[in-house]
């Protein structure tokens, strides 16, 4: 810890606290928990709060609990959320989860943080709260109970950008609900990607017709609340979002770009001598079972040759989709990983009813597995390409290790990170809106055969861009330090 942050411990009359409060899901609660341990290793005390739906099946598929009981100034609570499924859940139920968490949640929460456990009153009252910007009424319980805020964005920059922080803009302009159905008409109403978004590479619920949707009302409330925090935490380094941050900054001044996040978390961990030691070589912060057996079979192949297929921890597919990306992905001829979350297939799914040709042809080129540990997937040197659902974790992983990608969006900011990949960072092939086995085969051998060497380029540029970005002096690492500073003066001058 530098003097300038000696300095201000020492002025502290209440000790710097800080409560951590994802979005009870995979993505945002990895993302989370990196933050986490990089706050721990300055010396803040950092509280964990999460939702009892998503905590159960963390403790029950990683070691987290082991890992962060070496630090004697962190700790996890947990919330209850009204949520009852024993497993996480598809993004097909994302708003019944919000709804129980706006329901059961939000009101413990508010008495948690005015008068309970984690208040000014409190004997270790929290000094900071870092809540998932999502959480929209964390930034108001923030404000009633005297406590700053800083948000941390887990989706794209590109896509709170152009779909959130501009929604009011989008309607304004009458770009929003769409007027005839051309999705290609373009959207020049949002400064910095004037010439790049298409109505179709607005986040999903552009779509929507009704200004009404609990999904809209969401965003107006984040778009609302973001700019009123006291800064804005984003998964991102300052050139890969170069477009658009100096639009952002206008709008939200204090933003801490740390990213690629699962990078810096592992450069910092290693570098840092106050690192409590650790007897384990695997972390893992996923809710799902991790089948670990796919990385020997990634060791029997050559380098940049198999194709990795994943559509991550939300996003599903219906039997039809399945079998045109299947038959996409065989008849490219490249040995493929292909990752089945349990629930991502919709519909009567029976392997029975699979052609017999796609069954044998996987056997012989194929590894299907439930789950995998996809940062080290991602690292393999066998990976030459990833078919992925473009979220923003996968992109940025995705990014930092230099893969090409196909891209095959889901739901809310994947239609714009396909859009940035391939039109802005040229980094792979956007396939959005379309299922169909010759376009997936073409896209695969694309960025794997026939324009190769175009990728291999942009995605070389981009991982050795992203690496700079966490050295000792790249941006990264500077705005990890200015946030821990930031955090240190916020909990000095209390309410």
């Amino acid at each position: 810890m530098d003097q300038s942050r000696q300095q201000i411990n020492s002025k502290n009359t209440v000790e710097p606290h800080v409560l951590i409060f994802p979005i009870p899901f995979q993505g945002p609660v990895n993302c989370a928990l990196k933050l986490a341990e990089l706050l721990c290793l300055s010396g803040i005390h950092v509280t964990f709060l999460n939702t009892e739906h998503i905590h159960r099946p963390l403790l029950r598929h990683t070691q987290v609990q082991s890992r962060f009981n070496r630090y004697p100034n962190f700790r996890f609570q947990t919330i209850p959320d009204g949520v009852e499924h024993e497993k996480p859940v598809s993004g097909d139920r994302f708003m019944e989860v919000m709804a129980a968490v706006d329901e059961v949640t939000k009101p413990l929460f508010r008495e948690m943080m005015v008068s309970g456990r984690l208040s000014r009153k409190s004997e270790r009252p929290v000094t900071v709260m870092i809540p998932d910007a999502y959480f929209s009424f964390a930034v108001d319980i923030g404000i009633e109970a005297s406590i700053p805020v800083i948000c941390l964005e887990t989706i794209s920059p590109c896509c709170l950008w152009t779909s959130y922080l501009n929604f009011p803009t989008l309607v304004e302009a009458g770009d929003v609900p769409f007027k005839g159905n051309d999705l290609d008409w373009l959207i020049t109403s949002v400064p910095g990607t004037e010439h790049i978004i298409r109505r179709r590479d607005l986040a999903s619920f552009c779509r929507l017709n009704d200004l009404s949707n609990p999904v809209i009302e969401l965003v107006f409330k984040e778009a609302h609340t973001v700019p009123q925090a006291q800064g804005l935490i984003l998964n991102t380094f300052e050139k890969l979002d170069g477009l658009i941050l100096p639009h952002m900054r206008k709008l939200v001044p204090n933003i801490y770009t740390i990213g690629p996040l699962h990078t810096l978390h592992k450069t910092q961990l290693t570098a840092n001598p106050t690192a409590p030691p650790s007897q384990e070589t695997i972390f893992s912060n996923s809710v799902w079972k991790e089948d670990r057996t796919c990385m020997s079979w990634l060791d029997e192949h050559d380098p940049k040759t198999v194709i990795y297929v994943s559509i991550g921890s939300l996003a599903t597919m219906t039997v039809e989709q399945l079998v045109e990306i299947w038959y996409g992905v065989v008849n490219s001829g490249k040995p493929f990983l292909w990752v089945r979350r349990p629930g991502s297939i919709t519909g009567e799914y029976e392997e029975s009813r699979v052609p017999s040709e796609l069954l044998e042809r996987t056997k012989e080129i194929g590894c299907i597995v439930e789950w995998a540990p996809q940062e080290d997937v991602l690292a393999h040197q066998a990976i030459g390409g990833f078919l992925t659902h473009s979220g923003w974790n996968s992109t940025i992983e995705s990014i930092a290790n230099g893969v090409p990608m196909v891209c095959w969006p889901y739901f809310v900011d994947q239609q714009v990170n396909s859009r940035f990949v391939g039109e802005v960072w040229k980094m792979g092939v956007d396939i959005k809106d379309t299922c169909d086995r010759f376009i997936v085969e073409k896209a695969v051998r694309d960025i794997m055969d026939s324009k190769e060497n175009v990728f291999t380029q942009s995605t070389n540029t981009w991982a050795t861009l992203a690496k700079e970005s966490i050295t000792k002096t790249g941006s990264s690492s500077i705005n990890l330090g200015r946030l821990i500073d930031h955090i240190l003066a916020l909990s000095s001058t209390g309410p």
